[in-house]
């Protein structure tokens, strides 16, 4: 089974970096039942950054506001997803390094049962050629 590549919407939130910032942010999201494909938490300075990838982007935005949420205007990564095997990962990194694209970021995990999946974002003037390069839906 080949890889399934897509163009997804991101979006990004800074708050503290304390306890419970991320149940204050998911929870009213899974009240409404807004489905993420991917979620991303790190530290950003003395900040923390999440980054949600929504399944339906609009449904999510509307939730955000309704939560009260400060999100950042949507932005363009990809989400991989595909049957797990050996050098997964490094054929997808070579096929963007072969066609001279930088990958900004990347967060790929094994999911268990024969099951992979990656999030990655590039610079926006990078995403037609990767969407081309990589045929992404």
């Amino acid at each position: 089974m080949a890889d399934f590549i897509r163009r997804v919407e991101y979006f990004k939130m800074l708050t503290p970096n304390k306890p419970g910032e991320g149940a204050r942010a998911l929870e009213p999201l899974r009240d409404v039942r807004v489905n993420l494909l991917a979620f991303s938490g790190f530290p950003r300075g003395r900040r923390w950054q999440m980054d949600f990838i929504p399944e339906f982007p609009v449904a999510f935005k509307n939730a955000a506001k309704q939560a009260g949420l400060k999100i950042s205007p949507s932005k363009v990564g990809f989400l991989v997803q595909g049957e797990d095997r050996v050098g997964a990962i490094a054929d997808l990194m070579a096929r963007l390094a072969q066609a001279k694209i930088n990958v900004t970021a990347i967060d790929a995990v094994s999911t268990g049962e024969g099951r992979y999946g990656a999030i990655f974002w590039v610079k926006p003037q990078d995403v037609a050629k990767t969407a081309t390069v990589l045929g992404a839906s």
